[in-house]
């Protein structure tokens, strides 16, 4: 299952291929550079040895030569030919007045030498020691030659020595290196090609957790999570993975929760048209079957009938209203606006309402304008909404306090009641849509109108504060940024 498992993995194949690739390369190249440079540093070697090795027989030489024992010389030769098996001349400098005599002179005369062996033998006799290294289709291999000069009397150059020896010895070595090299090299490429399968493991692991998260986020299953806490960048994607979790998990709640809004709303609107509908349907059939004859009745039945249908066309304009509120794209029409100019103009149309139940309202408005971007309409009807559930659920004789003030770089509003309050359980409920309190004056409420207040206040930018009390009365605060340059 394993091995069926990584043989899939695709990225852990190719990861796998790559750290292979390199790594030979890596051992091909190493390889290579350590054999030339160790096949230069043995050839330098054999030619420094070589090169000290003429210059002990021309010291020899340049010895037997002043004493005058060419025999000697000779069995030398002999003996260093037994030993090394090196090819060993002695050429006469015969530009020299005391050259090398004959007897003394062994191997090829400078006559018969090839170029490359003439040009070393001049810069011999030019005391100099000259190195060539050449392939020799004789020796059929690198040779080395080696030419050293001979002192001969009064320091003249008398003669030259010319070691000339195949790197045959040394070829085998080199070669005896490549091999071991050779070996050690797939040793070690096998050992690290076994190395290498946990550690590519280890590094596509992250990715394969990555992806079934994924798979498991595609499927629905929004508390998957990776687990991942490395602190780098495949941590990093892990995280994002995570974090994206958690918004779809979000994005799951919101949407059912949005979901379940829209099945209340569309059982609260149900409801809302149902009972006039039921209504104005009774009437009519009372109507139409002729149940009712007299006329005042008839009246009182239209009457009734007419105030159902303008509750109705209410409602459908309050959720028209409401619905293009909440719509993101709806943007209010704003112009500079006074609000002590609305606030007067509120308090004329309330006070037919106040004055029902003998409530005072009472304004405290600052001396100077208060202009702000807005549109009048949709403000004053905010306001209004407020004012009216002021008026509603206070008590008879009592105040409504209306204050408007400036406050740096905006202007605060606040409209209290003296009225039943608002328990603490309902507070944060009351700008629901359809929600109603259970209290008499409510009764005829259609649930819709804090809702919409409260929408006219975000779209003008504006904060929406309430404060109450169980039986102490209501406070609606707002504040809206002032429009600078125009209140003076």
């Amino acid at each position: 299952m394993e091995e069926k498992k990584i043989r899939n993995n695709r990225l852990f194949i190719k990861m796998y291929v790559c750290f292979a690739v390199v790594i030979t390369v890596f051992a091909v190249l190493l390889g290579t550079l350590y054999m030339r440079m160790y096949e230069s540093a043995t050839v330098e070697d054999f030619e420094r040895q070589l090169r000290a090795k003429a210059m002990s027989v021309a010291n020899r030489c340049s010895k037997y030569f002043a004493d005058k024992t060419p025999s000697e010389w000779m069995n030398y030769l002999i003996y260093l030919k037994e030993l090394e098996g090196t090819e060993i001349w002695a050429i006469a400098n015969t530009s020299a007045r005391n050259p090398l005599g004959n007897d003394m002179a062994v191997g090829l005369e400078a006559a018969s030498l090839s170029a490359d062996y003439m040009e070393i033998a001049h810069k011999a006799f030019e005391n100099e020691v000259e190195v060539r290294t050449n392939f020799s289709e004789y020796h059929e291999c690198i040779v080395v030659a080696v030419g050293v000069p001979v002192q001969g009397i009064n320091g003249e150059v008398a003669g030259a020595i010319i070691l000339n020896a195949p790197v045959g010895s040394q070829k085998e070595v080199v070669n005896s290196s490549w091999f071991m090299i050779f070996i050690s090299g797939m040793i070690a490429l096998v050992v690290a090609f076994i190395m290498a399968i946990p550690l590519t493991k280890w590094l596509t692991q992250p990715v394969a957790v990555m992806r079934s998260t994924a798979l498991r986020l595609a499927a629905g299953n929004y508390e998957a999570k990776t687990g991942i806490k490395q602190e780098d960048e495949i941590g990093e994607l892990a995280r994002t993975i995570d974090f994206l979790a958690d918004k779809l998990a979000e994005s799951a709640a919101e949407r059912k929760n949005m979901e379940q809004m829209r099945m209340d709303f569309f059982a609260n609107v149900s409801h809302e048209l149902r009972t006039p509908i039921t209504v104005v349907r009774a009437y009519v059939e009372s109507l139409v079957d002729g149940v009712v004859t007299e006329e005042e009745k008839i009246q009182q039945y239209y009457s009734r009938m007419l105030n159902e249908c303008r509750s109705m066309e209410r409602l459908v304009g309050d959720l028209l209203l409401l619905s293009k509120l909440q719509n993101p794209d709806f943007v209010v029409e704003k112009e500079p606006v006074n609000l002590l100019q609305i606030f007067k103009d509120l308090t004329r149309t309330a006070k037919t309402m106040a004055d029902e139940k003998q409530i005072e309202i009472v304004m405290k408005l600052p001396l100077e304008g208060c202009v702000i971007l807005a549109d009048y309409v949709r403000l004053r009807q905010m306001f209004l909404v407020i004012l009216d559930n002021a008026i509603k659920f206070s008590r008879e004789n009592s105040n409504i306090y209306i204050t408007v003030e400036k406050k740096d770089k905006i202007v605060e509003i606040s409209i209290k009641d003296e009225g039943v309050g608002i328990s603490e359980e309902e507070l944060p409920n009351i700008f629901e849509k359809f929600y109603r309190s259970k209290l008499r004056q409510n009764a005829k409420g259609s649930g819709l109108g804090l809702s919409i207040a409260r929408h006219i206040c975000l779209k003008h930018e504006g904060t929406l504060h309430v404060e109450s009390r169980l039986g102490e009365g209501t406070n609606f605060i707002f504040t809206f940024p002032i429009l600078e340059g125009l209140n003076a």
